[in-house]
């Protein structure tokens, strides 16, 4: 009997905890999360509710359960120095320690180690710990990107041109972030292109890739609206993006690996979890935007559900540091994550309100559900504020998986909404045209034809 805690919030450790169920030896797992999640009450022998944040908390649950290994899936216990603590408890974690997460907390750290350990894909940045100078870097790049140096939920970054139009705006939202606690702040030269993220599994020698994922951060269909969290995701059965060539995959790859390496040597420590690289394609190859210590919500629920590996035993290996030894291997099927959140969302008015979830909504190999920022009480399932329910379709085309992601997902009733136009043929051609037109029209790139050809 081998028994798994996972620590987390939101769909993503729902996802990790489906993907763990799917191995056939004997086994347990044991839930920690802020919310009385539905996914983890069904999947889990226990589910404890408190602050994941809280070492103290999760030793004491941990001592309660005895496990065999945590997963930690959310930032802010990896910030918080939840798997230091459970090491020295003698508890094995997919996860890394705290200083190995600066990678996700501290973007300055990780493009200073870009820099020091020469890792192809940087940009032109500057670290702020005050505005001194700040006006005239800004005026320097021309067009910018201003973020905050630490965990903002994926709401922090502010660009040039969609959400900031002058100088005078970079230096007030900079000045935000200063007030608001936040001891650096990052300027990074403005890329254009098409972003996408690369996870991979890393047990601090060995890399093992996943496939790529195009998440979309805006809140409104047509890429409007404020940065959120996720509002969906989409991957091609080929297992690359109608915009990406196989040498874009494998510039990314290579980075990952560089960057495994470069931790190793800086901390003299195995870096054990999951190097979430979050890149853009441009006429002047990748570029790396940020790094994340965990998987990617949402992009993890396009990423494990096609897994022919089992996942139990791939956790194991992290851990061991055999990941060499494991044949990782993902079904040729395209998905489409579509989230349901609260109608006010990235707003926190949504929270306390019913969502009526049909009976009939439930996972097969076609649909995936997985349970977010939902409380699970007497009377019904209660929003939270964030996002709610993601429903991810799987079929042979993407245009298959998404209309069995749009089906689902507009079958919830409630104070609810979510994004129509993720997945659909008219935004994945948006996004290569856009990559054509980033090329140059006298450039051959292969790779970029039609949406049918390619999904």
């Amino acid at each position: 009997m081998r028994k798994v805690l996972i620590i987390g919030k939101c769909a993503r450790v729902d996802c990790i905890a489906d993907a763990l169920t799917t191995n056939k030896s004997e086994k347990e797992l044991y839930g920690f999360s802020e919310f009385k999640n539905i996914g983890l009450i069904e999947k889990c022998e226990d589910l404890r509710t408190g602050d994941t944040e809280s070492v103290k908390e999760v030793i004491r649950y941990a001592h309660e359960v005895k496990p065999d290994f945590v997963i930690v899936g959310s930032e802010e216990p990896l910030d918080a120095g939840v798997v230091d603590a459970l090491t020295k408890q003698g508890v094995p974690c997919v996860g890394p320690t705290k200083a190995l997460a600066q990678l996700e907390s501290s973007k300055a750290f990780t493009r200073n180690l870009l820099s020091k350990y020469e890792i192809p894909g940087n940009l032109k940045y500057r670290a702020f710990k005050s505005s001194d100078g700040l006006e005239s870097y800004l005026k320097s790049l021309g067009e910018f990107v201003v973020k905050p140096d630490g965990l903002t939920g994926g709401k922090g970054v502010k660009i040039h041109g969609e959400h900031l139009h002058s100088i005078a705006d970079g230096l007030r939202y900079s000045e935000e972030l200063f007030e608001a606690g936040h001891e650096a702040v990052v300027i990074e030269e403005k890329l254009i292109g098409e972003e996408f993220s690369f996870q991979s599994f890393c047990d601090g020698w060995h890399v093992v890739d996943t496939i790529p994922v195009q998440d979309h951060k805006r809140a409104f269909d047509g890429d409007t609206g404020p940065n959120t969290g996720g509002m969906g995701s989409y991957s091609c059965q080929d297992h690359l993006l109608p915009f990406l060539s196989r040498d874009h995959v494998k510039q990314a790859s290579r980075i990952n690996r560089a960057v495994a390496q470069a931790l190793r040597e800086e901390f003299g420590a195995e870096y054990k979890g999951i190097l979430y690289g979050g890149f853009m394609a441009t006429k002047s190859g990748i570029r790396v935007l940020e790094y994340n210590a965990r998987f990617g919500d949402p992009e993890v629920m396009n990423t494990l559900p096609l897994l022919k590996a089992d996942f139990m035993d791939i956790c194991e290996a992290i851990i061991n540091g055999t990941l060499d030894k494991m044949q990782v291997v993902f079904e040729e099927k395209a998905t489409v994550c579509k989230y349901v959140v609260p109608e006010n969302y990235p707003d926190k008015n949504g929270q306390d309100k019913l969502v009526d979830v049909p009976e009939t909504l439930k996972s097969s190999d076609r649909l995936k559900i997985y349970y977010a920022a939902v409380d699970k009480q007497s009377d019904g399932l209660y929003l939270t504020g964030s996002r709610a329910i993601a429903c991810v379709g799987i079929g042979d085309t993407l245009k298959e998986a998404e209309q069995i992601a749009e089906k689902a997902a507009g079958s919830v009733r409630g104070p609810v909404r979510h994004r129509k136009d993720i997945g659909t043929d008219a935004l994945v051609q948006k996004r290569m045209d856009h990559m054509r037109e980033i090329l140059g029209m006298e450039e051959s790139f292969s790779q970029i034809g039609t949406v049918g050809a390619q999904c």
